[in-house]
């Protein structure tokens, strides 16, 4: 446990410090938020490519889904734990670079004002933190490792969101590239963050041998609500994935007027 939470917590500031000296070398004209935005946004990007790639292990591995055990889908749990704590602080070092390219001071208020157009994530991480991890590393038992890799395999749109933060950030939206990252988001932003606990209920049928719709009733009630909480911003997020996209190819007026 220890060794691997050492070891999160030296690969994602390590490759956040890497991968901005090496935007900084090879474009010293960008201003200091362009680096920091784009080397968080690899470090994210990273981190989802590791969490797919152990959830898929995992799913691979637990032929029970229930009962049958996998090393990821408790060492990867203590992994993830820096890179949460990281990731909170590399959204508010965006913020203040942002900021201070505007030439305004930093204080208290800009601190506040990041924790109130962040609050939705930051209660996503401290959420992650205080209760999935407390979840899955003691209170689930020796039971559930299917799931828990069902849960990784959610970041596999990760990539694909942060490609389209960094190409608006670069004034790439007019661009081939960006409408096909968009197209891409939200497929498997649909596929792996709503359609994915579709797919856990219906493994959990699969075993028991029962009808899909029959899983609500038979599992534990904390079972529902804790998928509950854990869909309803994804539907959120989905929903203003779809708005985006809904405006990514609409036609101009003037060009509707031609």
């Amino acid at each position: 446990m220890l060794l691997t939470l050492a070891w999160g917590a030296v690969f994602f500031p390590g490759l956040f410090a890497l991968c901005t000296w090496g935007i900084r070398r090879a474009r010293p004209e960008w201003p200091e938020y362009d680096c920091v935005m784009i080397s968080t946004r690899v470090v994210s990007s990273a981190q989802a490519v590791l969490a797919t790639g152990s959830g898929i292990a995992i799913i691979h591995s637990c032929k029970n889904v229930v009962s049958d055990r996998y090393w990821l889908a408790q060492e990867y749990v203590w992994f993830l734990i820096p890179y949460m704590v990281y990731d909170i602080y590399a959204m508010y070092l965006c913020d203040w670079c942002r900021i201070k390219e505007q030439n305004r001071r930093h204080s208290l208020t800009i601190f506040r004002n990041f924790l109130r157009k962040n609050r939705l994530m930051i209660t996503h991480h401290l959420a992650i933190l205080l209760v999935l991890v407390p979840i899955a590393q003691r209170f689930r038992g020796e039971l559930g490792d299917f799931f828990v890799g069902c849960i990784f395999t959610a970041e596999l749109s990760t990539p694909f969101v942060s490609l389209g933060k960094i190409l608006i950030q670069l004034k790439q939206q007019h661009t081939l590239l960006y409408k096909v990252n968009g197209i891409l988001t939200l497929t498997t932003f649909f596929i792996c963050r709503i359609l994915l606990f579709l797919f856990m209920y219906w493994s959990y049928a699969r075993q028991k041998e029962m009808s899909l719709f029959q899983v609500p009733f038979r599992i534990p009630v904390f079972c529902n609500v804790a998928n509950a909480f854990l869909i309803a911003p994804q539907l959120y997020w989905f929903s203003l994935l779809c708005k985006k996209a809904a405006g990514l190819f609409d036609t101009p007026p003037a060009e509707k007027d031609g």
